[in-house]
């Protein structure tokens, strides 16, 4: 269970997310810079960390050996994961957005085949390509059928625009968070802690926050005082915080599919997260009995897809010599 408690505080704090998204949208600050700046100040606070831990040279070793890999997976894993969660905060509340990220849950699980997990045999450990989950994915639909009854009302009175532009690029994010997560983990192989791959993602995404910049510093100028603050304490509590718990929870069941999407799973709790913090910070309405239905749902669900997720015992695999 220690991972899944990580995963709910990882949760917590990357609720803060959706929360001041939306807030610096509604004072008119763009998603561009909402985005960007996030990640900007990430680097020297987590700078400050490693160096303090004395694992900096490490990090620039690996990343040396594999330039482009890094590139590659950290642009998915952190570019078009945050550019279109903030992107769709330009046209959909942030309740919207939180509750359409669940569908990472799903994400995740179907991801499973593309990756490989490690399995005991009579001969020792080997690595087997992965397969979905489908008795965890199962509790993932009930988390997913809390959610859309926790926003079912609200969404009717939605346009089409709305539901478009703020729904299908966090579908996308929902996939490459997971993607480029789940690679990286493969590509440093245990060598590097997360403290050292948060760092190493965020440097390498820089060229992909660069060129956004630059067409924000075009297209809508610089950004203001107010959501320079507020991106920054995005920094602190989402990017630093949440991100460093959350990379440290699937790191703890790296290898083994199946619990790594229970991990992934806890981030449906962000949903409540967000709707307590808009109710406190944003003055949002009282969600209906219906929505307080669907969030009962989504921490039994969560519950369930723990159990689930530690109960399958894996069959012993006879490795076959070629």
């Amino acid at each position: 269970m220690r991972p899944i408690i990580i995963g709910i505080f990882a949760a917590f704090f990357f609720a803060f997310t959706f929360i001041l998204n939306r807030s610096m949208e509604l004072a008119g600050g763009s998603w561009i810079w909402s985005a960007s700046l996030r990640y900007y100040f990430m680097v020297p606070l987590l700078f400050i960390i490693v160096i303090a831990r004395k694992n900096l040279k490490l990090l620039f070793v690996e990343m040396k050996q594999r330039p482009v890999v890094w590139l590659l997976w950290s642009s998915i894993g952190f570019g078009l994961f945050y550019a279109p969660i903030c992107f769709s905060a330009a046209y959909a509340p942030g309740w919207l957005i939180a509750a359409t990220w669940q569908i990472t849950i799903i994400s995740g699980s179907l991801l499973a085949p593309f990756f490989y997990e490690t399995a005991v045999t009579d001969n020792g450990l080997m690595r087997i390509k992965g397969k979905i989950p489908f008795k965890g994915l199962g509790m993932s639909l009930i988390i997913l059928l809390g959610i859309i009854l926790m926003q079912v009302e609200q969404a009717n009175h939605l346009s089409v625009i709305a539901l478009t532009l703020g729904v299908l690029p966090v579908v996308v994010a929902s996939f490459a968070y997971p993607l480029g997560n789940r690679k990286m983990m493969e590509v440093c192989g245990g060598r590097l802690d997360v403290f050292q791959r948060v760092l190493g993602m965020t440097l390498a995404s820089m060229p992909f926050w660069i060129i956004l910049s630059i067409f924000g510093l075009v297209d809508v100028g610089p950004p203001s005082l107010g959501q320079t603050l507020q991106s920054a304490l995005v920094a602190i509590s989402s990017g630093v915080i949440a991100t460093i718990l959350f990379f440290y929870a699937t790191d703890l069941v790296r290898g083994d599919m199946q619990k790594l999407a229970a991990v992934e799973a806890t981030q449906s709790m962000e949903v409540l997260f967000a709707v307590i913090g808009e109710l406190l910070l944003l003055n949002s309405l009282m969600p209906s009995a219906l929505s307080w239905s669907g969030m009962a749902l989504v921490m039994v669900g969560m519950v369930l897809h723990s159990y689930v997720s530690n109960k399958i015992v894996k069959p012993k695999i006879q490795k076959v010599s070629a």
